[in-house]
């Protein structure tokens, strides 16, 4: 949104009291609004004057704090996909079984990708520039780094049988977002209110990969 002005008793316009808080975030504000931008049409979608438009902040500025589209990209990549692992991260440092753990990972990244589906749609499948891709990959090897710390322990308290951890924890990665390519797609039709279903199914096979 354009800066606050507030007219003094004389007429003259002057800066209100929320000017300097709000040009401190300003970069908070841009990736805000890019992510709406996002979440309605997707990274297709992901211009700057449709942003600016969103942010109520002329385009130049948006160069100021990110110097191409690929930059905007990536951002918006890195912030939502670190909310996602620090989740992920709790859950591995909870004080709950192995198995459960697993399952619990599972089933919480998947129901939230459902409830945000064209965000994560483009977070996890849709194309984006080839430079985004390096931040799209560092995220999901971190998640799988998460999860091979989980199915280690498993493995060494026999709930899982004896499998190579990196392997089997970038197979369960891989099953469990494959396993949403239809669910989020653009064109999907799924029920409202069924991600505790799915979510339930795809980490109970996930699960059943690794289990003793």
């Amino acid at each position: 949104m354009p800066e606050p002005i507030v007219s003094s008793n004389s007429g003259t316009e002057v800066p209100g009291p929320s000017r300097q808080p709000r040009q401190a975030d300003k970069p908070g504000q841009i990736l805000a609004a890019a992510q709406s931008v996002v979440m309605e049409g997707g990274f297709a979608s992901l211009q700057m004057t449709a942003v600016a438009a969103a942010a109520g902040i002329a385009v130049g500025t948006i160069y100021r704090y990110y110097p191409s589209r690929a930059d905007l990209c990536a951002a918006i990549v890195s912030s939502t996909s670190q909310r996602e692992l620090d989740v992920i991260c709790a859950i591995e440092a909870s004080d709950a079984s192995p198995s459960d753990k697993l399952r619990d990972g599972v089933r919480t990244f998947v129901a939230r990708a459902m409830q945000g589906r064209r965000l994560a749609y483009g977070l996890i499948f849709e194309p984006i520039d080839p430079t985004v891709e390096t931040t799209r990959l560092y995220y999901r090897r971190a998640i799988a780094d998460v999860f091979e710390q989980i199915i280690r322990k498993g493995i060494a308290v026999g709930e899982f049988r004896s499998l190579d951890p990196a392997v089997a924890a970038t197979c369960t990665v891989g099953a469990f977002m494959e396993g949403l390519i239809g669910t989020l797609a653009p064109d999907a039709e799924g029920a409202p209110g069924c991600e505790h279903a799915r979510s339930a199914e795809i980490a109970e096979y996930c699960l059943a990969g690794v289990s003793a």
